[in-house]
């Protein structure tokens, strides 16, 4: 059986290099993992100490890697005992770091649409990066029902079927030279009012037939918004890949404690998130 993960997940003592702090109880910390910085690839995660005190891992998308800066940044949020004690790590500490882990994106089509809620957002900055300066030309769409971990700014780029006002964007993808555009219900300046999914479909709807055929769609991010997504893609009729959060204890693939229910063709079959995703065809999905 063939197994792409083997031979790939590193375990790695990593000192914490820097650990900021953003409203929403979210957190975004950077830690010198050399050998999982030069193997990461959009879509893999992390899987970390959080405590001395607790053996129990916690797995966290990767945002970002620099192989040659050997660092890998994580957004997480602090939501239960084991991310709490995780934000009160301090620069100088070391915890333990296994990965990459997981099956990654594929990004082929010429205009990927990426599209992140929440913590789901590190994967989509992590392919935009991937993607910066070459050919394709991708769309970013981030949604926040906190305050972004980052303070937004009038984006640079104008785009066609973008609502009136609608101008708030992610000042790194800014510099990168990458387009994106935030939604969030809760009156942000710049923001548009509503769903991810609802301020995507103003810019499909104004892109040609030929150009909308060049679009492929990935996400990630809570389990509504990505059925939301599947449909909008399903709707358009395009190619659409999504990455799963699901609790994990082994996270490698040996306690099955991850599993979902995944369509394929020779019938539905249970796959583990961890190491057969986190990353899978939407319409396999949902």
């Amino acid at each position: 059986m063939e197994r792409p993960h083997r031979d790939t997940i590193l375990l790695e003592q990593a000192e914490i290099l820097s650990h900021e702090p953003f409203a929403g109880e979210q957190f975004v910390l950077r830690v010198a993992a050399p050998g999982c910085a030069a193997r990461a690839r959009p879509g893999q995660f992390a899987h970390l100490t959080v405590d001395p005190q607790r053996p129990m891992r916690r797995p966290i998308s990767i945002m970002r890697a620099s192989a040659q800066g050997g660092w890998i940044d994580l957004l997480y949020k602090a939501v239960g005992d084991g991310t709490r004690l995780l934000a009160t790590r301090k620069p100088g500490e070391s915890i333990s770091v296994l990965g990459p882990i997981g099956r990654p994106f594929e990004v082929t089509e010429k205009r990927p649409l990426l599209i992140g809620g929440g913590v789901g957002m590190p994967p989509m900055i992590f392919i935009a990066e991937s993607l910066r300066g070459g050919t394709q030309q991708p769309f970013v769409v981030l949604g926040s029902e906190v305050p972004f971990p980052f303070q937004p700014k009038p984006s640079q780029f104008l785009l066609d079927g973008i609502p009136q006002g609608v101008i708030a964007a992610m000042p790194l993808l800014e510099d990168w030279g990458i387009a994106s555009r935030l939604a969030s219900q809760k009156g942000y300046p710049g923001c548009h009012q509503g769903f991810v999914t609802d301020l995507s479909r103003h810019w499909l709807d104004r892109l040609s037939d030929h150009d909308r055929a060049e679009v492929g769609v990935y996400a990630c991010g809570p389990h509504a918004m990505l059925e939301a997504v599947v449909q909008m893609a399903r709707d358009y009729g395009l190619p659409v890949q999504v990455s799963l959060e699901e609790f994990m204890a082994c996270a490698v693939g040996g306690c099955a404690g991850c599993v979902v229910e995944v369509r394929t063709a020779e019938g539905p079959a249970m796959k583990r998130v961890c190491v057969d995703g986190p990353v899978f065809d939407g319409y396999s999905v949902f």
